[in-house]
């Protein structure tokens, strides 16, 4: 028998517990959710107040604020509804002055993981006052939430407007309440607004909001009273890049450094090929250097505790070690967890090991980025309070974040070279030519040998037998130069993997998809005996072999980057070998439609290791590439001048369209450090290795300034310009 009817779904008593205590993190959440709450209710303060009992069988909280309150009205039709989207649809304090933090409509519900029960109290500035009493156990116990009764009284009063919830902890819950949780909760709070107050994604840049917070009579807990305020260690920093990025991808940012005396700030243009994703941004990054001076210095410009004395080393690392963290947040309050000190939501760690000179640790940096409204930004906080929702707004925050903090990583590379804060990296070269020139010595001991009287055959003799030990150190010395070359040309060839990748993928899909069909007209050819399928069956053999050959073309390009032992150095046409490199690119160059021009002489001879011009230009190449890409430049050309003069090399010059490189940067030389790089996620390896390659066949690779883009140029040693 089928029966038609209609039903209405029915939340069970618990929804209310589920909403209040499974969805909300912890009880630090809860409590910045009720801190939230009084902040929409446009009230200058929050107090939080802990207070035990004498005989430690239960303790209260009590979070009042002085804002507008609610009326019984509102109460009823607004507070009691689970997942109201009255803030969502207002956006803005009834003041109009702030940017509503409650969206989700569940809040309040948070007091469930603090308690056993709740009582609100809240005064409209009319007079009139509502109290309401709920006890969460009822919620448990009903079967539908519409079950649980809840008395409202309303009365006239002549009391100041605001509100105030009671929540009462019975012992179990309070002995959860200890030194250590309490000093997690003043953590959260003093990171729950940044350290800089004015933000200009607020309202009112001048309308404050002050948290006080109070503890007493809970044990083996010190009595506490204070107004909760950001680390003063924020001020403090060594390195800092701040500025403001709007939606169109264009803004500028400022770097500054407190490491030194009489230092200017630069203003730095940032601007990204396409808007960002993810709305307005304002950042404010600061980092700190770890070293035993950096903390003597750190503590020098004034890092004090709460009492105003001055820190000793180890207490200035702890801060460090516990304030830490790159916070996200909106309309002036924190998005937890991003900026906790073990959330690493940019995975600055991992890019540190990767490469420790240039890139900062998550244990290194302080600071924030602000963020627009969900409808702007696209960026949707959890229901649970947990952090951000993953979408595509999200990977762009990281993306951009990741940049800006890279303009910051650059210059402070640059400055603590310049210092010699930093262990300079090993450049293989001129370490071996250095370590094995006998030259210096032979002249010292020659005139040792003279002014002490010795007849000029012995000092012969003596350096003669120094030269023998030059020759054969030297040989060694060259074997391990061609050990080097060998791994930087695979560091290379790891570094374009991804051309492999592009041009191995069409015949690789190619053989796994036709040789199913290879089977199949072999077997109807065989059950058949009917010639006819063989028509069938050569057309796909004939792809494989075209495919083959794909491959068979692109190993035979990448062959001098994945040698595994060198030859020694002959004559090679030198143009062609340029040529020969940029083919390793050809399809990717055809896709993003990037033009080459060659020019020099198509028979001069070069006498050189055919991998080190690989190496050279393959580095270079792939910076442009990635460049031009970057910066989506509307005129991708890439172009080589070889310049020759009686047989002999002048240069080659390689020139680009791209963003081109700072003039600092050319100036300091610094580019061409091992582990420098500008790219946001680079290991400095590549113009690295191409000086490498450039001076073990007597040429230097120079840089200079341009205003079309790059400018590289490759020249013999001994040519001064």
């Amino acid at each position: 028998m089928t029966k038609n009817e209609t039903y209405t779904i029915r939340p069970a008593g618990r929804h209310v517990l589920t909403i209040g205590k499974e969805l909300i993190q912890d009880r630090y959440a809860a409590i910045i959710e009720l801190v939230k709450n009084a902040y929409d209710a446009d009230s200058p303060d929050v107090n939080i107040e802990f207070c035990a009992k004498t005989d430690k069988s239960e303790y209260t909280i009590i979070i009042s604020d002085h804002g507008h309150g609610m009326s019984r009205d509102t109460v009823i039709n607004k507070w009691m509804v689970p997942s109201t989207d009255d803030k969502q649809q207002r956006r803005t304090s009834r003041s109009g002055k702030r940017l509503m933090q409650g969206r989700k409509g569940i809040g309040r519900y948070a007091a469930a993981i603090l308690g056993s029960d709740l009582l609100l109290e809240t005064i409209t500035p009319e007079g009139e006052k509502t109290t309401v009493f709920l006890i969460w156990k009822n919620f448990e116990s009903a079967q539908y939430l519409d079950d649980v009764e809840i008395l409202i009284e309303t009365a006239p009063v002549k009391i100041p407007a605001g509100t105030k919830l009671t929540i009462v902890g019975d012992k179990d819950a309070l002995s959860d309440w200890d030194d250590k949780q309490f000093a997690k909760l003043r953590f959260e709070l003093k990171k729950l607004m940044p350290p800089v107050r004015v933000i200009s994604n607020t309202k009112n840049t001048e309308d404050c909001f002050e948290i006080n917070l109070s503890i007493t009579q809970f044990p083996e807990v010190e009595e506490t009273k204070e107004t909760v305020e950001p680390y003063p260690i924020f001020d403090l920093f060594d390195y800092k890049i701040a500025g403001s990025i709007g939606a169109n991808g264009k803004g500028f940012l400022t770097y500054s450094l407190q490491k030194a005396r009489n230092t200017t700030e630069e203003k730095i243009k940032f601007d990204l090929p396409a808007p960002t994703g993810c709305g307005d941004l304002i950042f404010d990054i600061r980092v700190y250097d770890r070293e035993a001076d950096a903390i003597e210095s750190l503590i020098g410009r004034g890092l004090k505790d709460e009492s105003g004395k001055y820190v000793g080393k180890n207490q200035a690392r702890t801060l460090l070690n516990e304030y830490n963290g790159i916070g996200v947040y909106r309309n002036g309050f924190r998005i937890r967890p991003l900026g906790d000190a073990d959330f690493d939501w940019l995975r600055l760690n991992e890019q540190r090991v990767q490469n420790p000179s240039l890139r900062i640790g998550s244990n290194q940096v302080i600071g924030y980025v602000e963020i627009q409204s969900e409808e702007k930004s696209n960026l949707v906080e959890k229901s649970a309070r947990d952090g951000l929702r993953e979408n595509s707004a999200l990977e762009q925050l990281k993306e951009i974040a990741t940049k800006v903090i890279n303009e910051l990583e650059q210059r402070r590379f640059t400055y603590r070279q310049k210092a010699g804060l930093s262990r300079r990296a090993l450049k293989v070269e001129k370490e071996l030519e250095r370590l094995f020139s006998f030259d210096e010595l032979k002249k010292g001991i020659r005139a040792k040998l003279t002014k002490g009287g010795l007849d000029a055959k012995a000092a012969d003799e003596i350096i003669s037998i120094i030269s023998k030990d030059e020759e054969e150190k030297n040989k060694i010395a060259e074997g391990i130069r061609q050990e080097v070359a060998v791994y930087q040309g695979q560091a290379t060839l790891g570094k374009i993997i991804n051309v492999i990748l592009h041009e191995g993928r069409q015949p690789l899909n190619y053989f796994k998809n036709q040789i199913p069909n290879l089977h199949y007209w072999h077997d109807a050819f065989f059950k058949t005996g009917d010639a006819t399928k063989l028509d069938r069956f050569m057309p796909i053999a004939d792809g494989v072999g075209q495919n083959a050959e794909i491959f068979v073309k692109l190993f035979s390009r990448l062959d001098p980057l994945a040698a595994g032992k060198r030859s020694s150095r002959k004559s090679v046409m030198l143009k062609r070998a340029i040529e020969d490199t940029f083919a390793v690119f050809e399809e990717e160059m055809k896709q993003h439609k990037v033009s080459v021009t060659i020019a020099g002489p198509d028979d001069f001879k070069f006498i050189c290791w055919p991998q080190d011009i690989y190496a050279i230009f393959t580095n270079l190449i792939d910076n442009s590439m990635y460049w031009m890409k970057e910066k989506a430049s509307s005129r991708r050309e890439i172009s080589i001048d070889l310049s020759t003069q009686g047989g002999s090399l002048l240069y080659v010059d390689y020139r680009d369209t791209g963003p081109g490189i700072e003039p600092s940067l050319i100036a300091s030389e610094v580019i061409f450090e091992p582990q420098f790089s500008t790219k946001p996620r680079g290991t400095g390896l590549g113009l690295a290795i191409a000086g490498e390659a450039a001076t073990r066949n007597d040429l230097e690779l120079k840089a200079f300034e341009s205003q079309t883009g790059v400018y590289f140029r490759l020249q013999p040693k001994a040519e001064v310009l």
